[in-house]
Order: C-alpha cells, then structure tokens, then sequence
C-alpha cells in the first residue's frame, strides 16, 4: 500500500502550510502556541524511537514557522514558548560534530518554507517519513541527514536566536535618540522638513522610528508653539503611513502621546485645514513642508482660505487627528494579537 501521512499531521501541515505563506486559514497565534506546547511536551518521550522523530519534527518546524512568530505576531506568551521548546531540544542534542558523508547532499536547505512545514510534519511518524520519503525520491542517508543532530542544533539555535530578536525588538526598548542630530536645528527647535523628508523615504523603514521620535519629543514638552502641529502631523502620518503595524515597543509611546490631545473640544469651523491634505502620501507631505518653508516649497494642496494658523492650531483637528491615529494602532493589536498587557508594557 502507498504510505500516508497521519490524518491529524495532514492537517498540521495544511495549518502551518497556509501560515508559512502569509494565508492563515487558521488562527496563526493559536496554531503557533500549539505547536510549540506539542514540541515540548514530545521533549518528555526523548529518548524513545518516538522521541527521537518528534525531535526531528518539531525541530524543522519550529525553524519553518518561527520567522511568521517573530514578524507576525505581538505576543509574548508565543515567543516565550518558542523559545522554551527551542532550549528544550537544544539540551537534548550532543556538542558531536556532524559526521554526514560528504556525498550523501549535505544538509537539506530551504527549511524555513512550505517544504520546511512538509518535511517536519512528516519527519513526526514512521508512516509520515515513508510517504515523504515516496514522494520525494529520497532513501538511505539522503533520510537520515534530518535526524542528524548537528543538523538539528543549526536549525535549533537559528531560530532561538531569532525568536529572541524579535522578543527583544518587539517589547523591548528602541533607542532613537540619535536622531536628534538630523531633526534639532542648532537653536533648539525642531527641522519639520527634515522629519517629513525622512518620513517619505518609507523604503528605508524609517517611518516607525521618525514616529516614536515624534513621540517622544512631543511627550517631552520641548515643542515651541509653532512647531506644535508640524510635529503632530509627523507623528500622525507615522502611525498612518505604517500599514503592516508597528510593534508594542513603539505603540506604548505612540498611544500615550496622542491621548494627551482632549477630546471634549468643539469648534463652528465647516472644514480643517488637513482634511485637504489627506489624498496620499505626497499631498500630505507637500501640506507640511509649505507650511513650514513656503518659500522653498510653494506648492500645497491645501486652498488659501483654510490655511490660516488659526484652523491649523484649532483644538478640534487636534482631537480628530489623534483619535484615527489612536484607532489605527488599536487596529494594530487586533491585527497582530498578544495579550492587552503585552501592548501596554
């Protein structure tokens, strides 16, 4: 008879298959905390022929899914439980060089994918090994390499070690007080331009810290009264303009700085200056920097009779500003789950 894999390994693989290429049809967080919980849970049968599979199943698939566990999801409770099945196998796995024959392929590559997903949920059971084995014209040593436990450490403290990164940059704290050098001007005060300049070039994945600086500056106090909503609007477009969501060790100041602008404000303005400006990316841009350099940058689509300072500094603005930002980055956690402590430090 042709082997197969297990019903319930047929259905992981579809799982975490559907993960790996960014179309969950599962939750991923839930499915990602499973998995680990049964690798560590195998840990108990090491030793055992058993054992030993899972060891190799679990190891490959840890490594496959760990990068959708670092960049994906926000929750502590999941990193912290990679990174426990992680040692876990580590300490099972012998300081022995690799002894692999040379001839034999080498290691198998390309681990951290859909194949990574196939080979660990099949490498799980005799049976599981057998129809992989079929399907993909493998036999002898071109098998046994998977269980080969230098093999397994490499793919075991790769992932631990990206697992901890993402722990670290997802909770830790991020230090963007170098760029005060490019956004303090020598009298103090704070280079609009030069922070939407930055703030354009999103290709250099500077729009998350260009917000928190924001942030933070605005958290500190130091913001002169004509620099107020020139730098509420950096920090807005830098929640704005972050479409895949920034992690908890950015929201924490994000959030606090937009709930210091009230809420209980009024005004008899039809129109604010910003909802002409809010199109795309470039107009709003060209908004802000005509604001604070129209000589050098005359265009804007901001019309005449609604660019007085008046209705850009009316407190309502403000309040509208900040509650879409504030939903955006509730947006954020819905998005990318963990816990609510998690979000809030």
């Amino acid at each position: 008879m042709t082997p197969e894999l297990p019903a319930d390994h047929r259905e992981l693989m579809i799982a975490l298959s559907g993960i790996v290429n960014d179309y969950p049809s599962v939750d991923p967080e839930e499915a990602l905390a499973a998995l680990a919980d049964e690798a560590a849970e195998a840990l108990g049968r090491h030793g055992t022929p058993q054992g030993r599979r899972e060891r190799t199943g679990y190891t490959i698939l840890l490594y496959a899914t760990c990068w959708y566990a670092s960049a994906r999801v926000y929750g502590k409770s999941l990193l912290t439980s990679y990174t426990e099945a992680l040692d876990g196998i580590l300490a099972t796995l012998g300081p022995d060089p690799c002894t692999c024959p040379a001839d034999g392929g080498g290691h198998p590559a390309h681990l951290d994918s859909e194949y990574g997903v196939e080979a660990g949920a099949s490498m799980l059971t005799e049976a599981g090994r057998a129809a992989f084995a079929e399907d993909r014209g493998l036999a002898g040593e071109a098998m046994a390499v998977f269980d080969c436990e230098a093999f397994l450490a490499e793919l075991a403290g790769r992932a631990a070690d990206r697992v901890r990164e993402a722990y670290r940059r997802n909770f830790g704290g991020i230090d963007v007080s170098h760029l005060d050098a490019r956004f303090v001007r020598d009298d103090g005060g704070v280079d609009v331009v030069a922070l939407q300049e930055a703030i354009r070039r999103t290709w250099e994945n500077n729009t998350g810290p260009v917000a928190l600086w924001s942030a933070r500056r605005w958290l500190s106090g130091q913001v002169r009264d004509d620099e107020r909503i020139g730098l509420f609007l950096c920090l807005w477009m830098g929640v704005a303009q972050t479409y895949a969501g920034l992690p908890p060790s950015y929201t924490r100041d994000l959030a606090a700085a937009l709930a210091t602008v009230d809420q209980d404000v009024t005004c008899e303005h039809p129109r604010h200056p910003w909802s002409t400006a809010t199109a795309n990316t470039r107009s709003r841009y060209l908004a802000v920097v005509h604001l604070y350099a129209p000589e050098d940058h005359p265009d804007t689509p901001v019309p005449a009779e609604l660019s007085s300072r008046e209705l850009w500094e009316c407190p309502v603005q403000y309040a509208e500003l900040a509650r879409t930002a504030l939903k955006d980055v509730q947006d954020w956690r819905v998005m990318r789950g963990g816990d609510e402590e998690d979000w809030e430090g």
